[in-house]
C-alpha cells in the first residue's frame, strides 16, 4: 500500500505489475500505447468492456497497437506510470495527485460532469460538498459541534473526507501541519461507506452532522438539502483526471490526448463505465488548475493515501 504522497510500493508488486503490462504489450502495432483505466465494477464483464476502448482509439492512432490495463489498485497503477510501463491513465482526484508527485506523471485532461452547485445542475469539471445538520438541530455553526458525532462516506473520498477535514483546518478547528485526527474536534465519528449511508445515520439521529456532496444523485442531493441545513461548504473538488507518464512522447503524445477527447465526444456511455455516472466530456487542464485546491487541502491535513481501508 502507499501511505501519503512520499510512499512507495514493494519491489514486488512493482516487479508483477511491469510483469504484467509488458506481457500485455506483445502487440502487432509499429508503436504500443498501454492505458490504464480503474474499472467501476470488477471481473470478466470489464475485461470485455474495455476492448471498444482499446478499438475506437487504434482507429484514430493509426500503426499504434493499443493495450487497455484493467488494474487491481490505483497503487500499481502509480507505480506503472513511474517506471514507464503504463503511457497514460484514467484516475480520480487523489490518486491523480500521487501520479503526478510519485511518477512524475503530468495531468492532461479533466473530466467534466453533471453535478449540483447550490441548486442549480451544471457541467463543470469541479463540484462542492457541504456540512449538513438536521433542520431541527440546534446546532448553527461546526464550532458548536465539538464532542458531538459525524458521518464520513469513506476516509478516501475527496469530497466527503478531505474536502471537509481541510475546512475543519481552515476554521481554526483541527490543527495543521500533521495527519488529522477527526477525534481531536469530535467525540466519535464512523465511515459509512457511501453518502446515502450517512444519510441514514444523520435521519436516524445516529450522528449529529455529515457530509453531502454535488456529484451525488439529484435524487439522493435533493433529498438530503430538503430536510437539513447546510453549515459549511468546501471545494471547489476536482473531478477524475487522465494522466500522461514522462515517457509518453511527441508526437503520439497530443495524437492521444486529441483522441481521448474524441472518445468522450462520442462514446460518453461508454465512459461513463470507466470514468463516473455523471460523465459529459474531457477537457484539457493542467495540475493546478484542476487539482491545486485538492493539493492544498491534502498538505494541511496530511491524510494519507491508504487503498482498503
Amino acid at each position: 500500500m502507499m501511505k501519503g504522497a512520499g510512499g512507495r510500493l514493494g519491489a514486488g508488486v512493482v516487479a508483477g505489475v511491469i510483469s504484467l503490462l509488458l506481457g500485455a504489450c506483445a502487440g502487432k502495432g509499429d508503436q504500443e500505447l498501454i492505458i490504464a483505466v480503474q474499472p467501476t465494477q470488477a471481473g470478466a464483464e470489464v475485461v470485455e468492456k474495455v476492448r471498444p476502448i482499446e478499438q475506437f482509439l487504434e482507429a484514430r492512432l493509426k500503426g499504434v497497437d493499443v493495450k487497455v490495463f484493467v488494474p487491481t489498485s490505483y497503487t500499481g497503477v502509480v507505480e506503472a506510470l513511474r517506471f514507464g510501463q503504463a503511457h497514460l491513465a484514467f484516475m480520480s482526484a487523489w490518486p491523480t495527485i500521487l501520479a503526478v508527485r510519485e511518477a512524475k506523471a503530468e495531468l492532461v485532461l479533466a473530466e467534466v460532469r453533471r453535478v449540483l452547485h447550490g441548486d442549480q445542475e451544471v457541467e463543470a469539471p469541479y463540484y462542492f460538498s457541504y456540512w449538513v445538520v438536521p433542520k431541527d438541530s440546534p446546532y448553527r455553526s461546526l464550532s458548536e459541534l465539538r464532542g458531538k458525532r459525524a458521518c464520513f462516506p469513506s476516509p478516501i473520498s475527496t469530497s466527503g473526507y478531505v474536502a471537509p477535514m481541510a475546512r475543519l483546518v481552515e476554521l481554526g478547528l483541527l490543527s495543521a501541519g500533521q495527519e488529522v485526527d477527526p477525534r481531536a474536534f469530535f467525540i466519535d465519528y464512523v465511515f459509512g461507506g457511501g453518502y446515502q449511508q450517512c444519510w441514514e445515520a444523520l435521519r436516524a439521529g445516529q450522528v449529529d452532522v455529515t457530509v453531502i456532496a454535488g456529484d451525488v444523485s439529484k435524487k439522493l442531493y435533493e433529498e438530503v438539502l430538503a430536510n437539513t441545513r447546510i453549515l459549511e461548504s468546501q471545494g471547489p473538488v476536482p473531478t477524475h483526471g487522465v494522466v500522461a507518464s514522462k515517457e509518453l512522447k511527441e508526437p503520439l503524445r497530443s495524437q492521444v490526448i486529441e483522441a481521448i477527447i474524441a472518445l468522450g465526444e462520442e462514446e460518453p456511455e461508454l465512459m461513463r463505465q470507466f470514468i463516473s455516472a455523471l460523465f459529459v466530456r474531457f477537457q484539457p487542464t493542467n495540475f493546478q488548475e484542476h487539482m491545486g485546491q485538492l493539493a492544498r487541502y491534502l498538505d494541511v491535513t496530511g491524510l494519507p493515501f491508504v487503498e482498503g481501508r
